[in-house]
């Protein structure tokens, strides 16, 4: 029997209608209506929709959202300043600076410098440690999404045996903590695990994070599991994940595809952050 379907864009309409109602909630209660500034700097393609579609979401939602737009010739310590005029401005609640960033600037000294309290990617050391030792804050959007596309959907980790393929600071490392927090037994591969294979068939979940095209083939794959696919890999003029889906469906219980799988959360729990960073804000 093929495995079903973990359809991403219905999940994250439930996920978004969550974060929209509790948006409102928030606004009623404090008067105050979370906001987003996002800082694009230079003319990527890409970036410019990715921001877009942020921004369009924050509307959607009631989130008031801000898009800083900066010459792709600002130099490194101007970007610096404008994060500093935003971490002291109180009706600025999230910071996000969209990547890639021009080669002259220094990606990991931007990220440090926006507050901890504002990091909705959460990237900043200071969220990561706190995930680290159990302390859920400001979470990596993606990882995050993955782990509320398994709650929304009814399926618990708890007890079951996970395996994360990839160990990025992106999605690897924080996939791995907040599986543990949720008391799964998990074991992270990467490029020098031996048997390789037959380590990702003891997985009842199985997450691909390492950006190669259709690496997970279905003899990598426990009868029954659940595969989450969070690549995405342009192979020609179609987009394809870090699973070969047709051939893995046969044996996994659940899967998500790509496009349509991971992909449509992550914007739900950028805001989801947003809101999140707004009422650790207002606590402090």
């Amino acid at each position: 029997m093929a495995a079903q379907i973990l359809d991403g864009k219905k999940i994250a309409e439930q996920l978004t209608e969550i974060v929209k109602r509790d948006v409102a909630k928030f606004e009623a209660a404090r008067s105050i209506k979370p906001g987003l500034t996002v800082i694009i700097v230079g003319e990527n393609p890409a970036s410019k929709v990715y921001v877009n579609r942020k921004h369009k979401a924050c509307e959607e939602l009631g989130i008031a959202s801000e898009v800083v737009r900066l010459p792709e010739t600002t130099s490194e310590e101007q970007l610096l300043q404008e994060i500093d005029r935003l971490n002291s401005d109180n009706r600025v609640h999230g910071i996000l600076v969209q990547l890639p960033l021009p080669k002259h600037i220094n990606s990991e000294l931007v990220l440090e410098r926006i507050s901890p309290l504002k990091d909705v990617d959460g990237f900043h050391p200071v969220n990561v440690g706190n995930l680290t030792i159990g302390k859920e804050g400001l979470v990596p959007c993606t990882p995050y999404g993955v782990i509320k596309m398994l709650e929304i959907s009814g399926i618990s980790v708890e007890g079951k045996r996970a395996v994360v393929l990839g160990r990025s600071n992106i999605v690897g490392k924080p996939m791995t903590m907040l599986l543990m927090s949720r008391n799964a037994t998990v074991t992270v591969c990467h490029s020098r695990t031996k048997d390789l294979a037959a380590v990702c068939r003891e997985g009842d979940i199985l997450v691909a994070a390492i950006g190669k095209p259709e690496f997970v083939t279905k003899d990598m794959v426990k009868p029954g599991a659940i595969v989450i696919d969070v690549g995405i890999n342009r192979v020609g003029d179609k987009l394809v994940g870090d699973v070969k889906f047709d051939e893995v469906q046969e044996v996994a219980g659940y899967i998500t595809p790509v496009p349509g799988g991971v992909g449509p959360l992550t914007i739900g729990m950028l805001l989801h952050n947003t809101l999140k960073a707004a009422e650790l804000q207002l606590e402090k």
